[in-house]
């Protein structure tokens, strides 16, 4: 039984408008391409919704600075705390920089340097923890001792209102699409999305991607009920938290018409197509989406237009050539 509250569009629309001053309503981009065309029926549309042009490089800082709007006075003396494996942590500081609050951020001991390096640029202390359970606990005990509140990186109504602001832009940018694309890591992104589409548009499609080695939100489905996994293996670490909840996950089940598994090899050749052809730079989560498209979706949504959510672009040039060069021996 579903228990979330699912907002309305009108809270989503005054969500928007909120956040109006503070973010970028992002271009979306007709993908047209000869490669592209070859591996797709030519009848189907791609449209490119473009959050990695969102500031701070992804569509995180929406959620981050609902959040942070909605501090009170008290709440705005004493900071806030964030866990993130880079993208999060970077929005958070961003949104706390932008109101005058302080940030302290746990990260793992795995992020990528240029995303520590942000958001300390940002302002936000940096406390670095071994891995996920560890950062987690490190930001309770933070939040209990510094009483800074403490902003989920893909839970709570700021963070789905915030989300929200992708679909609904989307839909009025690209009024006739049958289906949107997105990438799932903790499920923030996709129940704004999906919650905002099916009540806008109900007949639109809404398929969720996951790297094979990152697939928490499937197991959830096939469970019924939101799991943790004890190991993650995957390229794209902004898609690889450990466990999702049950808000999430209840929005995802309700509102997602499926969920796909893309390999770390099948990213890699979205990111070097989507480098080759449309000019864009990304991170692989960023690219697991059009590897969705391109390969497991292919068939179910040949003919149609489609949106794909280029989710963000915060990565090293070393890591981006690496992959791109993996990306490009598969495309041959």
């Amino acid at each position: 039984m579903n228990t979330t509250k699912v907002p309305s569009v009108a809270q989503m629309r005054a969500a928007a408008e909120r956040l109006a001053p503070h973010i970028v309503v992002t271009a979306v981009q007709r993908w047209h391409g000869a490669e592209l065309d070859s591996r797709l029926d030519s009848p189907t549309q791609l449209f490119l919704k473009l959050e990695l042009f969102q500031r701070t490089g992804t569509f995180k800082v929406r959620g981050a600075m609902l959040n942070v709007l909605a501090l009170s006075e008290r709440e705005r003396q004493h900071g806030v705390t964030a866990v993130s494996a880079g993208n999060h942590a970077i929005a958070v500081a961003c949104a706390a920089q932008r109101v005058g609050v302080s940030a302290k951020v746990v990260m793992l001991a795995t992020a990528n340097p240029l995303r520590v390096a942000a958001a300390r640029a940002y302002g936000a202390e940096i406390v670095i923890a071994a891995d996920g359970r560890t950062a987690f606990a490190l930001a309770e005990e933070i939040g209990k001792t510094e009483s800074r509140a403490f902003i989920h990186p893909f839970e709570g109504s700021n963070v789905v209102l915030g989300t929200s602001g992708v679909g609904v832009e989307f839909l009025d940018q690209v009024p006739e699409l049958e289906a949107i694309v997105v990438a799932i890591g903790g499920g923030g992104l996709m129940s704004g999305i999906a919650a905002a589409v099916k009540q806008i548009r109900p007949s639109c499609l809404v398929f969720g991607v996951e790297p094979v080695g990152a697939d928490v939100m499937c197991r959830s489905f096939r469970a019924a009920a939101p799991q943790t996994m004890d190991r993650i293996d995957t390229i794209a670490d902004s898609l690889a938290p450990p466990m999702t909840t049950q808000g999430a996950y209840e929005l995802c089940r309700r509102f997602v018409d499926d969920i796909v598994t893309v390999s770390d090899d099948a990213i890699c050749a979205g990111l070097a197509l989507l480098y080759r052809e449309a000019k864009l730079a990304v991170e692989p989560a960023g690219a697991a989406a059009t590897a969705a498209v391109l390969g497991p979706l292919a068939s179910r949504l040949r003919g149609k237009r489609i949106g794909v959510v280029i989710c963000g672009a915060n990565i090293d040039s070393d890591s981006f050539y690496r992959y791109l060069k993996r990306g490009e021996a598969l495309l041959l």
